[in-house]
């Protein structure tokens, strides 16, 4: 598994990779050799965020912990992603070690207007791979975003499925007007 680092605001120490490397280690038999981790260290004031996603055949894996020490931030991020595997363990072994790099997500960062009020600060490209919404939830809960857009592979739409405010799901299919 690739790791890449991000520090901001702080400067990582060897020891802490290391320790990274160790704790990842134990997760990378469940991963194809192509997954690449990227954990991101934050420090604001007294509390340091650590978030740690790990991108493997179009499948993301996202989790994020801030605590007053980095090691203990690390820990629970590695705790939590251990456990959305394990809950999910069934549905994830039809998906995983199936795909390529070209699958993952793209990211790019736009310019800053600050002068504009509805600026957009990022953008997203993902592949619109078509899954089923079963596997589009379980993909949104492993990113821990509150929707996600994707192709169903039953009607070959564009849909977006999203947490509502009760907890359940919804899902949103285009329609013609008119």
């Amino acid at each position: 598994m690739k790791i890449t680092y991000v520090a901001r605001k702080v400067t990582l120490r060897d020891n802490f990779k290391e320790r990274v490397e160790r704790k990842l280690k134990k997760l990378e038999k469940i991963f194809s050799d192509s997954a690449e981790a990227t954990v991101v260290v934050t420090l604001e004031k007294n509390r340091q965020t650590v978030e740690i996603t790990i991108r493997d055949n179009a499948m993301v894996y996202r989790a994020e912990s801030t605590m007053p020490e980095m090691n203990d931030a690390l820990d629970k991020v590695v705790d939590m992603l251990s456990r959305q595997l394990r809950k999910h363990k069934t549905r994830l072994s039809k998906r995983l070690k199936a795909g390529s790099l070209d699958d993952l997500f793209a990211e790019e960062i736009l310019p800053d207007e600050a002068e504009d009020e509805l600026s957009i600060v990022r953008k997203k490209q993902i592949p619109l791979k078509p899954i089923s919404v079963e596997e589009a939830i379980l993909q949104m809960e492993m990113t821990g975003h509150k929707f996600y857009m994707f192709t169903n592979s039953d009607s070959g739409d564009i849909n977006v499925v999203y947490v509502r405010d009760d907890g359940a799901y919804g899902l949103l299919e285009p329609s013609a007007v008119g």
